[in-house]
């Protein structure tokens, strides 16, 4: 999938495109089911809430075969190569849950000041491609984005501990409104299936989902292979340590293993 002008410039501009409906219904059911086994597991790459739900799973792209195919399909590969300029790698893979009614806060932050403090990535040449698996709206915990902050470079951050159960670099609240009064915030909403995209600088945050609708989103954190991490503190299924290309598998990867599971299930 490549970007047209326009969206190349978008994304230039403001940080941050939207890409409604790129995965159809076959491609997505079989992405939530697998979501689902993923959550249901006791493995230390699935985080929980206090409550107990799942918060998010790493790296599902190591143990489960549709995650592994949707780490490399070309409908979310291409665009990041195409954006960066060159060959990427996976630098970290993500299942975000907001789980209805206790799906809690992702705080206000730039993943790459994480990236750049805790794993030694050199320059912001990484970002974010991120696919719906539910239908996301105003009310069940949509991502915040700060338009154009990714023009503000990476900004001083705290190291917050204590709010949630992930560790974060956190932004403090005059920053937040001194580039969110310059630039606004949008809450990109739309259908499973669709596709949003961000800058590794762009401040961004998520409110808890006291709704009685899930929210889960897949992230990919691709990085320029040249750009790579230098510092290993962290677990490798949360910052990874293999720097090998990405080649992109056909784009009806994920609909061939939906359709192997049906034809499993029902020869069952």
């Amino acid at each position: 999938m490549k970007l047209t002008p326009e969206e190349l410039a978008h994304f230039e501009t403001e940080g941050w495109l939207f890409l409604p409906e790129r995965f159809d219904r076959e491609e997505i059911g079989l992405l939530r089911r697998e979501a689902d086994a993923v959550y249901a597991q006791e493995r230390q790459e699935v985080w929980r809430e206090k409550s107990g739900v799942a918060r998010t799973a790493f790296a599902a792209h190591t143990f489960n075969e549709a995650y592994r195919r949707l780490g490399r399909h070309p409908r979310l590969v291409e665009p990041v190569q195409q954006l960066l300029d060159g060959p990427v790698y996976m630098h970290q893979f993500k299942i975000n849950a907001k789980a209805a009614f206790d799906g809690e806060v992702w705080q206000w932050h730039q993943d790459y000041g994480t990236w750049k403090r805790d794993d030694d990535m050199p320059e912001p040449r990484a970002m974010n491609i991120a696919l719906f698996l539910d239908e996301v709206t105003a009310v069940n915990g949509p991502l915040f984005i700060v338009p154009k902050s990714h023009k503000a470079g990476t900004l001083e951050a705290g190291h917050d501990l204590e709010t949630t159960s992930y560790p974060l670099w956190t932004l403090d609240r005059a920053t937040v409104k001194r580039l969110a009064d310059a630039g606004g915030i949008v809450a990109p909403q739309g259908p499973a299936g669709s596709v949003l995209m961000f800058h590794s600088n762009i401040v961004h945050a998520s409110p808890p989902n006291i709704s009685p609708w899930p929210r889960t989103i897949v992230y990919l954190s691709l990085c320029h292979v040249d750009n790579h991490i230098r510092q290993f503190k962290r677990a490798d299924w949360i910052a990874h340590r293999d720097f090998t290309p990405i080649e992109p598998l056909s784009d009806d990867s994920l609909r061939e293993l939906a359709r192997e599971s049906v034809a499993t299930q029902a020869a069952e």
